[in-house]
């Protein structure tokens, strides 16, 4: 069996009145690639801040990389694990060189002062760029870049520590369909890579779920409608309860979308 990389067990969020998170109880196993889809609201980016170590539930019992949250000490956990998110990507200097944004995730900072960094570190922020499509613009500002680009940075700097879990929250939003498409192929040929860590991505979009994705979790108002392998969980059923609306599940050359009906 593999080894559980996230582990929740009965977790509950509240906030003042209301509950952002319903009793969740989730595993996820080292190799696996999950998408988390739901509605506006779902609760599905308090489920990815909890898997972060950015926040603790209200109750139940969190188990990251065999580190109970409470427990343990969440800076030396955070840089195991690797996070690409909104709030993230506002902290990004706009004058910040791409090949600086990327390098300097290896110290958990934005921005680059005068930290050393050896030979390893800049041998691996090139790979990183290459992969995600990123070479020749490792010299331009990131503030210049387009949406996409943006994104492809965001997710080479989360992959820079070598993380041992992988979060995207809403990698492809505010994308034209051609970036969409371009993030979408990489992060499936992420998926692919067994030496790629086990990752969960956030969406509300069926058209932003990559292929070699493994397993689904489908959320609606703070709780699970159905989690497990992907072929199982999204169905029309499923998917109609979650999003509160009959809808019409469409396959198109291993990608999924869905309509009214």
């Amino acid at each position: 069996v593999m080894s559980s990389v996230l582990d929740l067990v009965d977790v509950t969020v509240v906030r003042g009145e209301k509950t952002l998170l319903d009793g969740v109880n989730w595993t996820v196993r080292d190799g696996e690639r999950w998408v988390i889809l739901g509605p506006n609201g779902a609760g599905k980016s308090t489920l990815l801040s909890i898997a972060a170590a950015r926040l603790h539930p209200t109750r139940g019992m969190v188990d990251i990389l065999d580190e109970i949250l409470g427990a343990v000490d969440v800076f030396e956990l955070r840089p195991r694990i690797g996070v690409s998110s909104a709030p993230l990507a506002g902290q990004i200097p706009h004058a910040e060189t791409v090949a600086n944004v990327v390098l300097t995730a290896a110290y958990g900072v934005t921005g680059r002062w005068r930290e050393e960094y050896d030979d390893a570190d800049v041998q691996r922020s090139a790979e990183l760029l290459e992969a995600w499509g990123l070479g020749a613009l490792r010299e331009r500002t990131y503030g210049t870049l387009s949406e996409g680009e943006r994104k492809r940075v965001l997710i080479a700097r989360a992959l820079m520590t070598d993380p041992e879990l992988l979060l995207l929250d809403e990698p492809a939003a505010g994308l034209d369909v051609g970036g969409r498409e371009k993030l979408v192929q990489r992060l499936d040929e992420l998926a692919r890579d067994e030496a790629a860590p086990a990752t969960v991505m956030v969406t509300h979009h069926l058209e932003e779920v990559p292929d070699g994705f493994t397993h689904a979790l489908l959320l609606r108002e703070g709780a699970i409608v159905a989690a497990g392998p992907v072929a199982q969980v999204m169905t029309q059923k499923n998917l109609s309860h979650t999003f509160d609306m009959p809808l019409k599940l469409v396959r198109v050359a291993d990608r999924y979308a869905a309509f009214a009906r």
